[in-house]
């Protein structure tokens, strides 16, 4: 069977059937793809992933969040409520590596494709759930978005400004990290896959993501046996930690340790706070940290975020300024990363994705392929698996597959 495409990354040759949707799948699938795996995107019909009716914002009729979240995969569009297409996806199954999923519980298992259908199939299948709360417990059947499981989990309880209401983290962490964790399984598991030849379950979920993501507030309610609030920027543990405002903008500090709070003390050309009673050690700057933000940005005030940046950096301070997302896609250590990657869609036209966060010096991630139109690959994808022109055109005209035609790979 040919491989989608040459790829110098460490997991070619494996091959991963993608029947997720949104984020918490794609985000997992995403990162196999760009280390390598044959990712084959495998959407529902009618309609295909549910992000593709995100309206705004779009690319000449394109949902941009759609195109974010599947770039390196191939595209193949079955219907799995009809029996034809079920046996597509077997048969898919039977040369598969892995398969993500983030349904509801119990959805496969409804058609009839539950892992204990499919491990037959394939007894070396990794088969990869991510659902809103696990494949086990009380709350096992129940859906879940990045949403109900940052509420669950406490992040919003910890999230915005002392005394305001509770506040989502502006981006979507259950379902970001819950991908993330995904892959670090699939690998893990395909590992094991290579060394004995069996398959199993990876199973996680929003909430397990959410709650990895608790660590130092679940550390104060370990200890303490009380629930930590919010603090804003600022740290739970340490300080100063936070955001404080300059003249043109807001920067970071971190005095995470001694030594850097007595260069910032010098930096803002106060030495003697290193001495004063209410800041000289860490437990002294969180028990007057009020006091300390507002002597801080008496200072910090005067002069320019870029002013301050370089003195900070020039002191040995870690420090940095708080970005606008465009200011943080362009600025140069980002492109120069490589996190930002040119491609160019089939429909879009020329467009900019964020890069694999992983870097190897020796087995690349490679970034090549924009996200599939919904079933641009259908047919290449189904001669692979041996099925005729024939056979496909049939399949067609009976509403098991959908092909997007007059496209390139």
């Amino acid at each position: 069977m040919k491989t989608a495409a040459a790829h110098t990354g460490p997991l070619a040759g494996m091959r991963v059937l993608d029947l997720s949707q949104i984020m918490a799948g794609p985000t997992c699938s995403m990162l196999l793809a760009d280390m390598g795996a044959d990712v084959i995107k495998v959407e529902k019909l009618p309609g295909g992933d549910d992000s593709r009716a995100y309206r705004e914002p779009r690319v000449n009729n394109v949902s941009a969040p759609f195109m974010i979240m599947n770039r390196n995969k191939r595209g193949i569009a079955v219907n799995l409520k009809i029996e034809a297409g079920r046996a597509i996806l077997l048969r898919m199954v039977e040369q598969a590596d892995a398969l993500v999923e983030n349904f509801r519980g119990g959805t496969l298992e409804k058609l009839g494709l539950g892992y204990d259908v499919l491990s037959q199939a394939n007894p070396g299948l990794i088969y990869c759930a991510i659902s809103g709360y696990g494949r086990n417990g009380p709350y096992a059947d129940k859906g879940g978005f990045d949403l109900i499981a940052q509420g669950f989990a406490g992040l919003m309880s910890v999230t915005g400004e002392p005394g305001g209401p509770p506040v989502k983290t502006g981006n979507s962490v259950s379902d970001m990290n819950a991908g993330i964790l995904a892959a670090l399984g699939v690998v893990a598991a395909y590992v094991h896959k290579l060394k004995t030849g069996q398959g199993q379950i990876v199973d996680t979920s929003l909430m397990d993501a959410a709650l990895q993501q608790t660590a130092w507030h679940a550390a104060v309610f370990f200890a303490t046996g009380q629930s930590p609030g919010p603090t804003g920027s600022a740290h739970l543990l340490t300080a100063p930690y936070q955001a404080f405002q300059t003249s043109d903008g807001w920067i970071n500090i971190g005095g995470a340790n001694q030594s850097n709070w007595e260069r910032i003390a010098d930096v803002l050309s106060h030495p003697e706070w290193r001495d004063d009673p209410r800041y000289a050690t860490n437990t002294d700057r969180m028990a007057n940290l009020a006091s300390l933000t507002e002597a801080m940005n008496a200072v910090l005030v005067t002069r320019s975020r870029a002013e301050w940046s370089a003195a900070f950096d020039a002191a040995g301070v870690p420090a940095g300024p708080v970005h606008s997302i465009g200011e943080a896609l362009t600025h140069p250590q980002t492109l120069v990363r490589r996190m930002v990657v040119d491609l160019v869609h089939p429909q879009a036209g020329p467009t900019k994705a964020i890069g694999c966060p992983i870097h190897f010096s020796h087995t690349p991630t490679q970034i090549t392929r924009p996200a599939p139109m919904l079933g641009q690959h259908t047919r290449e994808l189904l001669k692979e698996y041996h099925y005729s022109d024939a056979e496909i055109d049939a399949f067609i005209s009976q509403g098991v597959i959908e092909e997007a035609v007059n496209l390139s790979a």
